[in-house]
């Protein structure tokens, strides 16, 4: 074979590697922004651009109407707050109490670790369906090991409260917490064990070395645990309605956007129109997602350095 002809079929390689890599992008975006884009369009129309076979993206009556009616529906300044105290909450005590389980399972050995460590995975694959009864009854009735009945009499219904989200998050048993606890463990298992030899030597104990040595070289598992944690509480229907239905929140306002904005209309709820329900819904969506985009923005060269450091690609 001529070079000729080898650079030839090299660049021809090159080319086609490059247009499948190009439709591949260009195919993920356009799932992932095409969502978002008829939710923008939806939302800046106005009610009689439903109704116009004219009218497809862009808007013949613009207006901001519906942002309006889906801000003070789901009264959304305060339910943007509670949101995110819950979410910052259980991130900061989940990254925690997770860190510290990964950290057990990298560097201390004991009998029965690869046990525990294999429920850990289980948890990260069983439906949180199949345990959601139990966890319920014992936060209805909540006991702490019959401790709390034996000092006042009777147990604690800590549901319509923010406890069970707490008690979860310092337990590494919240919303996904088998996942951060794999992702530390892995990342702690690639620090050279030199490091913390060294730091046993100059007199630092378990503790020590986790806190001083190991976590600030943890800082990109820190960070993608975080942001992940963060969004999935934020945007967490099963557990949040399940164990909260009367505080605002974003999950149980939007589920109930719909009737809510019929009876704000006066009439009927079954004899609302569908079509104006659906359009302040998609709004009261970008409004939930909105404070997600902007944190993104801030953190994201930070969260890819991130994914490559911790091993989750790949």
């Amino acid at each position: 074979m001529s070079v000729s002809r080898w650079l030839s079929l090299e660049s021809w390689k090159r080319w086609l590697w490059s247009f499948i890599r190009l439709t591949l992008i260009a195919g993920l975006s356009f799932v992932i922004l095409y969502p978002i884009l008829q939710k923008i369009s939806t939302a800046i129309k106005d009610k009689a651009d439903l109704y116009s076979p004219v009218v497809v993206w862009i808007p013949e009556n613009f207006t901001m109407s519906n942002f309006l009616d889906a801000i003070r529906i789901m009264d959304y300044w305060e339910t943007l707050f509670n949101t995110f105290a819950l979410s910052a909450t259980t991130t900061v005590l989940t990254a925690a109490s997770c860190a510290l389980a990964g950290y057990g399972f990298a560097r201390l050995k004991f009998k029965g670790s690869q046990l525990l460590f294999a429920c850990v995975v289980l948890t990260i694959l069983v439906p949180p369906t199949t345990i959601l009864i139990p966890i319920y009854l014992n936060l209805k009735d909540f006991t702490l090991m019959g401790l709390i009945p034996l000092l006042t009499g009777k147990s604690v219904n800590l549901l319509n409260s923010y406890w069970p989200f707490i008690l979860t998050s310092l337990t590494a048993n919240s919303l996904k917490a088998g996942l951060y606890i794999f992702i530390f463990r892995q990342f702690f298992r690639g620090i050279p064990k030199e490091v913390e030899e060294a730091a046993y030597i100059d007199g630092a104990g378990v503790g020590t070395t986790f806190t001083r040595i190991m976590m600030p070289n943890a800082i990109p598992a820190v960070i993608t645990t975080t942001l992940f944690s963060f969004v999935w509480q934020w945007n967490d229907s099963f557990y949040t309605t399940t164990y909260l239905t009367s505080s605002k929140v974003m999950s149980t306002q939007l589920s109930s956007l719909p009737y809510n904005l019929s009876i704000m209309l006066g009439g009927d709820p079954s004899k609302a129109d569908p079509f104006y329900l659906s359009m302040v819904q998609d709004t009261g969506i970008l409004l939930a997602i909105l404070p997600l985009i902007v944190i993104y923005l801030f953190v994201q060269r930070y969260f890819v350095e991130s994914i490559e450091r911790t091993g989750i690609v790949g």
